[in-house]
Formats: C-alpha cells, sequence, structure tokens
C-alpha cells in the first residue's frame, strides 16, 4: 500500500504531465474490458497469435502437476482465497487508467502499443518484479523477444517475498539485480520524477 498510496499518485502524474505514454498491463479478468484503451490495444494489435504447441503430458506429469498444485502452489488451502482474491481484481485507486492510456493483457498487445506509440524501452512500476512484471504476459521476459529494454523504478515495484525475504526485501533485491543483468536498467525515483519534469 505504501507505493501505491505514496509513490504512484506523483510518478504517474508527472509521466501524463511529461505527455509520455502510459501503459497498463493486466492480468486476467473483465475489469478492464470497458476501457477505451484496452479497445485500442485490441484494435491495434488483432488475433491473438496462436500459441506453442504444448507437448504431451503424461500421467507422470500430470501427477506431479496435480500434486504440485494442491500441496505447492497455490495449495488446495489457499483455493477459496486466491479465488476470493481473482473475483475483486481491479486497478488500484491510485493507478486507474486515465483517459485512453493503453492497456494491455498480453505481449501481443503490448508490443502494438509500443509500434503505435514509437516505444523501445518499457520502463515497469508495480507488483512483482520477481513475477508478474518479469513472467506474466506482457511483463520483460515476454517483451525482451520482441526486441523492447525492460527496465525498472526501485521505489516503485514490490516483489513476492516469503517469511525470511520478507523484513529485507531480499527477494525485492534479487529482481532488481535480475532486470539489470539481463533486461536494462534500474532507476531510482528521484532521477525519473527530476527527468520527467525537464520534458
Amino acid at each position: 500500500q505504501k507505493i501505491s498510496r505514496q509513490v504512484f499518485p506523483e510518478l504517474l502524474a508527472s509521466i501524463r504531465s511529461a505527455d509520455m505514454p502510459l501503459f497498463h498491463v493486466v492480468d486476467g479478468g473483465e475489469y478492464f474490458q470497458d476501457y477505451p484503451g484496452y479497445k485500442r490495444s485490441v484494435s491495434l494489435a488483432g488475433p491473438q497469435p496462436d500459441p506453442p504447441e504444448p507437448l504431451e503430458i503424461d500421467p507422470v506429469l500430470d501427477s506431479l502437476k496435480r500434486f504440485r498444485s494442491e500441496n505447492v502452489f497455490t495449495g488446495t488451502h489457499n483455493a477459496h482465497d486466491v479465488a476470493r482474491g481473482f473475483n475483486r481484481l481491479n486497478f488500484l485507486h491510485e493507478a486507474k487508467p486515465v483517459g485512453d492510456e493503453g492497456i494491455a493483457e498480453n505481449g501481443h498487445q503490448l508490443a502494438a502499443l509500443c509500434r503505435d506509440t514509437g516505444i523501445n524501452h518499457l520502463i515497469y512500476m508495480g507488483f512483482a518484479i520477481n513475477w508478474c512484471l518479469l513472467l506474466s504476459p506482457g511483463g520483460m521476459a515476454e517483451m525482451q523477444k520482441y526486441g523492447v529494454m525492460c527496465s525498472a523504478i526501485r521505489q516503485a515495484v514490490t516483489a513476492v517475498e516469503n517469511k525470511e525475504t520478507a523484513r529485507e526485501e531480499l527477494c525485492k533485491e534479487v529482481g532488481l539485480w535480475r532486470v539489470a543483468l539481463a533486461f536494462g536498467f534500474v532507476f531510482d525515483l528521484e532521477d525519473v520524477t527530476s527527468a520527467l519534469q525537464t520534458l
């Protein structure tokens, strides 16, 4: 909540004031489908390409996947809470799209928005630098395949942590290190907002 309440309002206002393109990447649900920015990205992108054909799943792999789903991630004991959370999925109040800001639910749509606006360097903010921003559709791993440089703002991201890492935000630090090594740069918030004020 600290990032959404203390970082996003000023940062997003600075981006909008500088007239920089601002894209929102979403992950599932229908809450975004009536926004003009989503309709624009769908129109620009055209039909989604066919996914790669998956390898055949044998009984051993099927058993391993079922065991993992029931006992590791997300676990049967978490299923109800996860379903409740996804049913309430929506934009953070502080990060709701304004006007026709682009909204993409996958890399195909995000790449179309990038092409349309001449963007070849995305700077990510939000949740989570070691998961969604990295590996979800429209995340850095996918966008790098389109030739896009992908960076992040240190103070505008958080990470999936565990009880051993949460206090020191170690997973966030490792996630940022990975961004710097494999995808682009890690910027400090103050440097970004200062640069935006000069535009």
